[in-house]
């Protein structure tokens, strides 16, 4: 890494095995990491230290990774990666729903693991380091996107989207016009084969919706290309 500070990750699972195992893999790639063994802890520990990325499990005692995710996003977008033991989709959908970026099975490959931190952080950092770009300001109809201070507002208003939302928002307006498949946008985005892109594009492309639509039902902005994908519209 050069000279560049250490960026830290935060680990939080109540299995002990787990934290350890995570924290010498994260250690190994010159992470810093803060460990937690339940949400409150997880909590706490965002408040104490600048971290720029969070590993949570689901399944914790006194404050599952759900309910500490909804309450970090009430004033943090750091990424958080949710790991969770069960394979089932609606708790994967449930954690993208609610605005963490992305989701591991557990039992998990802790390369893989790696490779998903190591992405989530280069677009958070590409996302806040908007200092070198040149002044980018996109804009259609009553919606706004400021690139270089990744600001997004709509009809005045500001928004807040989290850094996969703002991405893909990002991508459609600068294509204004082009549609985009699913797998198109999850591999712009990603920067990896869309491989069940579906559900997780879908959920983002929602959340984006009910964030800039004055009426998500009928958007102004947003459209659905039946059969083909998304777009937004020339104004």
């Amino acid at each position: 890494m050069g000279n560049m500070a250490k960026q830290t990750i935060l680990v939080c699972d109540d299995d002990r095995e787990i934290v350890e195992a995570i924290d010498i893999y994260l250690q190994q790639e010159g992470y810093e990491v803060l460990k937690a063994y339940d949400g409150e802890e997880a909590l706490e520990m965002l408040k104490e230290h600048e971290v720029h990325l969070l590993i949570m499990d689901v399944m914790m005692p006194r404050l599952d990774g759900i309910r500490a995710t909804l309450k970090i996003r009430e004033q943090s977008s750091i990424p958080i990666i949710i790991l969770s033991a069960k394979a089932e989709d609606s708790d994967k959908i449930l954690g993208l729903n609610i605005g963490a970026d992305d989701y591991v099975e557990k039992p998990f490959n802790p390369l893989e693991l790696v490779a998903r931190v190591k992405s989530q952080l280069r677009r958070y950092t590409q996302l806040g380091n908007a200092a070198d770009a040149s002044e980018a300001v996109y804009a259609v109809g009553g919606l706004s996107i400021h690139d270089d201070l990744k600001e997004v507002t709509v009809d005045g208003e500001a928004v807040r989207l989290t850094p996969i939302e703002y991405n893909i928002l990002l991508l459609l307006v600068k294509n204004q016009g082009k549609v985009f498949s699913i797998n198109q946008i999850y591999e712009n985005i990603w920067n990896e084969d869309a491989i069940g892109a579906d559900n997780t594009v879908a959920v983002h492309i929602r959340h984006i919706r009910e964030k800039i639509e004055i009426n998500p039902k009928e958007p102004r902005y947003l459209k659905v290309v039946w059969g083909v994908g998304y777009k937004i519209d020339k104004n």
